[in-house]
């Protein structure tokens, strides 16, 4: 009975006005940047006044670490699940394209965090943090796919991790306009990591049956 209590009480509690504020401030971020961001707008924006706000968000710095924490949630989103290490990169690749397709705001966000943070320390800790935890797991796939074969030997997982998500970083960069050159860049980066297209099942009997034939 203790134990059912303890693991209760170590449950985290929904705050639907927190995370509330925190998409207010994602929102703002997306469309007006940093300049456009204030608090009393945000809370505002929210139906609550700027004590709530303060409670859940003593300074403007623990808003935008939780909307950061809320950016590379989804991010991480893209990452894990069931399948071989080469299965999880293939849907990290597919689960970013369909982020920038079906969300352009988060990158939009990320943008404005990579460009505000060269200026500013104390935000650069914070994304610095999330891009460490980023290339950690994308070092540890990109080890276990090599592992398993479907990469190629010498392959270093650790400077293609850095490469991947500078590459990606810089992509955050491109206009929601030009969704043709978002496409170009994971081509390339899927090309330089070395996975190798997939063919479809009609394709692969095709080509059996070509074998057969020759």
């Amino acid at each position: 009975m203790i134990k059912r209590q303890v693991a209760i009480e170590a449950e985290p509690r929904a705050e639907p006005r927190k995370d509330a504020l925190v998409a207010a401030a994602y929102t703002v971020l997306a469309t007006r940047g940093f300049e456009g961001l204030r608090t009393r707008e945000v809370a505002a924006m929210v139906g609550v006044n700027i004590a709530t706000l303060h409670y859940y968000f003593p300074h403007k710095e623990d808003l935008i670490r939780g909307v950061v924490a809320y950016a590379m949630g989804r991010f991480r989103g893209t990452l894990g699940g069931a399948g071989s290490a080469e299965d999880q990169l293939r849907a990290h690749f597919r689960g970013l394209r369909r982020l920038s397709r079906d969300e352009p705001e988060l990158f939009a966000v990320m943008a404005e965090l990579a460009i505000r943070g060269v200026r500013d320390t104390s935000l650069r800790r914070i994304v610095g943090g999330t891009d460490d935890a980023w290339r950690a797991m994308l070092r540890t796939l990109l080890r276990r796919a090599q592992d398993e074969g479907a990469l190629r030997a010498d392959l270093d997982p650790e400077g293609m991790a850095a490469v991947i998500v500078a590459t990606l970083k810089g992509t955050f960069m491109l206009p929601a306009s030009e969704p043709e050159n978002v496409e170009r860049t994971f081509r390339q980066l899927e090309m330089l990591v070395g996975l190798r297209a997939k063919r479809s099942p009609a394709a692969r009997g095709r080509a059996k049956r070509s074998s057969f034939n020759l």
